[in-house]
């Protein structure tokens, strides 16, 4: 049985980036069954842009990078969900690589990869790769249970995103949308993390202090909002509960009597 693939794109004064990462679609291998940009209030042409390329927009005045998120996810018809920023360029067979790793028995709830810095000189590229990148991966991955996902880099199946849709905290403008989706995913969910599905994304959270230090603040702010009831020894009982309930159930079929 196939699927079929929406590519969300939440957008908010991105046009000349999303012309690039629009661009980067149209050449897949695999090619997207239809592609959603959620203008987020741009008072430039990021509208304009999508229409242009064939894109469907949403359009979601409120501000908040969960609630364009949440708006794509929700208005999206695919099986599976993938998500760029607008400023990602996705290798030509990013969408073939998602579609095989979803028809998989034992595909995942959600897929993600690692980012790759472009616009910024190869030591901050290393760095915010190595540090940036690398340290939200490791650290989360010991808080959660499993690794997180990664907003520039992902997908998901829309059937658990339908489970969690309404827990999610897409009301609150200062929090990570990859990070408080991740959060919330269940114990019978998984995350699948590929190293080698890199992804090209701008260094523009570099480009500025006062940008980057934002960005942090809303990297703790999703820590501090998800923590109650979720700290990680909650989170990796849970799992092995289920984990320990679903082995003993397989004890007991007929099949391995």
């Amino acid at each position: 049985m196939g699927i079929t693939i929406s590519v969300v794109i939440p957008a908010r004064n991105d046009a000349d980036f999303l012309r690039r990462a629009l661009g980067a679609l149209a050449e897949q291998t695999r090619p997207a069954d239809e592609i959603i940009v959620v203008d987020n209030g741009s008072t430039d042409d990021t509208a304009a842009t999508a229409i242009a390329r064939g894109a469907r927009v949403i359009d979601e005045p409120v501000q908040g990078i969960l609630r364009a998120t949440a708006a794509g996810f929700d208005a999206a018809a695919g099986t599976v969900l993938a998500r760029i920023d607008a400023d990602s360029v996705p290798t030509a067979d990013w969408l073939e690589r998602i579609e095989k790793v979803f028809l998989r028995p034992d595909a995942p709830t959600a897929y993600t990869g690692p980012g790759a810095f472009y616009d910024i000189n190869a030591a901050g590229a290393w760095a915010g790769k190595t540090f940036y990148l690398g340290g939200y991966v490791t650290w989360m991955t010991l808080f959660l249970g499993h690794a997180p996902l990664f907003g520039s880099n992902m997908a998901m199946r829309k059937d658990a995103w339908v489970r969690i849709r309404n827990d999610v905290h897409r009301t609150d403008r200062r929090v990570h949308d990859d990070l408080d989706i991740t959060y919330h995913l269940l114990p019978d969910m998984t995350v699948e993390y590929d190293p080698t599905l890199v992804m090209p994304i701008s260094g523009r959270p570099f480009h500025s202090y006062k940008g980057f230090m934002r960005r942090l603040g809303w990297a703790f702010r999703t820590i501090g909002v998800n923590l109650p009831g979720q700290w990680p020894w909650q989170r990796w009982s849970r799992r092995r509960a289920y984990s320990a309930a679903l082995a003993n159930k397989a004890s007991r079929s007929p099949l391995n009597s």
